[in-house]
């Protein structure tokens, strides 16, 4: 009896070699600096904003290195599985202008030339290695059950020795192989382990892209390599797929960097080099003064759906990423403003050691600042988008409204310090309510008056306006002479200086004067430029307002 009938016992069926699969999934013709790295998450639920922060980190180094950036879906936990999990991954990517080179597109489609990329249906391929590591008697069944690996962990923590299958504690590791055999002939159930050649007593030193050497001792577990169900564990997949698919880099979460001894041992057993790990530390979140981990349960910024219902662009969750990712980048940012993250160099020398602090405010500058930049055609078509989902009541208006929304959101937009209003499309009808009649119909009215407040003074303020100054072709120079014309008609100084330097002598100001005009025709105090409403209003509209004021004040 021999370890290869051993293996062909397990494995009847498998009549392909590793050399087979070897040529099938050439070494990829790409730049010598090139990074191939992959997105792997498991279909369990929403891609939540750790995990965002992984895709976007590898989709840039692969991009700036001309290299490749794949979707490889990890199912072999079967039971983890939720319906439609991959369509939620790829809609989130998309979503978040994440595009894959090679992967799934969906839950039935893929792209590329290197998979299967969902692995359950990589089982074959898996199975090739299995009985290739049982031939060199580099691993063989166990049959323990449930029970006896009780029974190990009790008598472990009685004598205070780690917890784990390896040494005199590996009771399968000692069947002679005949007897193994004649147990898998009975029906006996049993997973595949690694038969381990590492010694805990030895260090290991593995250069990490971001925590630079890190020292390990070395693997001498036992660690199940393949599970009742035939499907590998999470290490063996990890160890064929990101050798067929020739990753080059494997970037991931830190909380995996415990398991860098076992996934290093593994391409060692085999024979190739390992690929470069790159560990990056949680997101933070502080609360209460103390830090902890951004948590997908108990933080609602931690899911992607929070952004979408909220009207954050996409853009701006990418440069807050690109924030998280590199420390420099921001202060590239500030010197660039003409420039987009694909003109950014990442590196792995500037991703923090200990993580990036999640700040909800922060990201909110970062879209205020990105949504002031763009052209007002790009903001309105992605409002549109936003509320066609989210405010069907507001989507009927603008659309309806199309050429007036665009000229409102344009306001203050083309010059040097643009406004910067919104931090989210779901902002936008709150703060632009009264530029409609329909929403200003049926607001309730609070005129915001501050310095002139009587209701006489008002009316009479606006009325002589309307009917003596007001000219809806005035160009912006010419109506505020007009306004300086009414305040002083009024008694109010028509200059700010003027009634500084001579308080006693009027009533106010010119600005007391406009302020007058802008709530009575908005009802706030706080708005874009009082010249560019009017002219989006009209005369009709303004002459409405002023009815509603007299109505209402």
């Amino acid at each position: 009896m021999t370890n290869k009938d051993l293996a062909d016992l397990i494995f009847p069926n498998i009549t392909k070699t590793i050399k087979d699969y070897e040529e099938m999934y050439p070494k990829r013709d790409l730049p010598e600096a090139a990074v191939v790295t992959r997105f792997a998450p498991s279909p369990t639920g929403f891609v939540h904003m750790g995990s965002l922060l992984a895709a976007f980190v590898e989709r840039k180094a692969a991009k700036d290195t001309n290299g490749i950036f794949y979707l490889r879906i990890e199912d072999t936990d079967q039971e983890r599985k939720v319906e439609n999990g991959i369509a939620g991954i790829t809609t989130d990517l998309k979503n978040f202008g994440i595009d894959i080179d090679e992967g799934a597109v969906s839950e039935t489609e893929e792209k590329g030339a290197y998979g299967p990329y969902v692995q359950s249906n990589r089982k074959e391929i898996y199975h090739t290695f299995i009985k290739h590591f049982i031939e060199e008697g580099m691993a063989y069944p166990c049959f323990c059950s449930k029970e006896e690996l009780e029974e190990i962990r009790s008598a472990q923590e009685k004598r205070k020795d780690r917890i784990g299958y390896y040494g005199r504690y590996a009771k399968s590791r000692k069947i002679p192989l005949e007897d193994a055999i004649n147990k898998i002939k009975n029906g006996e159930s049993f997973v595949i382990r690694l038969k381990s050649n590492g010694d805990f007593q030895k260090k290991i030193v593995v250069k990490d892209a971001v925590k630079g050497n890190v020292s390990f001792p070395e693997n001498d577990m036992d660690i199940v390599i393949m599970k009742q169900d035939g499907l590998p564990t999470y290490h063996f997949a990890h160890l064929v797929d990101d050798y067929l698919m020739r990753t080059t880099h494997i970037i991931r979460g830190d909380e995996w960097l415990s398991s860098v001894p076992v996934h290093v041992q593994l391409f060692n057993m085999l024979g190739v080099k390992p690929p470069k790990y790159a560990h990056i530390s949680p997101i933070m979140k502080e609360e209460n003064g103390v830090k902890r981990k951004l948590s997908k349960r108990k933080d609602p910024e931690a899911a992607m759906s929070y952004y979408h219902e909220k009207g954050i662009p996409t853009e701006a969750v990418k440069l807050y990423l690109m924030t998280l990712a590199n420390t420099n980048f921001e202060q590239w940012m500030d010197a660039n403003k003409d420039k987009t993250i694909d003109d950014f160099e990442f590196s792995f020398n500037k991703i923090s050691k200990s993580g990036g602090l999640f700040d909800v405010e922060k990201l909110m500058n970062i879209s205020k600042n990105y949504l002031s930049r763009i052209k007002a055609t790009e903001f309105y078509e992605m409002l549109v988008n936003y509320t066609k989902e989210y405010d069907k009541e507001f989507y009927e208006l603008i659309t309806k409204y199309k050429d007036f929304t665009i000229g409102l959101l344009n306001i203050e937009r083309e010059q040097k310090k643009p406004r910067k209003d919104y931090a989210a499309f779901s902002e936008v009808k709150s703060l632009v309510w009264y530029m409609y009649d329909e929403l200003f119909d049926e607001h309730e009215k609070n005129y915001e008056f501050t310095n002139i407040t009587d209701k006489d003074e008002i009316i009479k303020l606006m009325k002589t306006y309307i009917e003596k100054y007001y000219d809806e072709e005035d160009d912006q120079q010419t109506w505020f002479e007009k306004i300086k014309d009414l305040s002083e008609e009024f008694g109010y100084a028509r200059e700010v200086k003027e009634y500084k330097e001579n308080p006693n002598n009027y009533k106010g100001h010119v600005g007391d004067v406009s302020m007058v005009i802008r709530v009575a025709i908005t009802t706030k105090t706080m708005t874009p430029n009082l010249y560019d409403i009017m002219k989006l209003f009209g005369k009709e509209r303004i002459v409405k307002r002023m009815k509603e004021l007299e109505k209402n004040i």
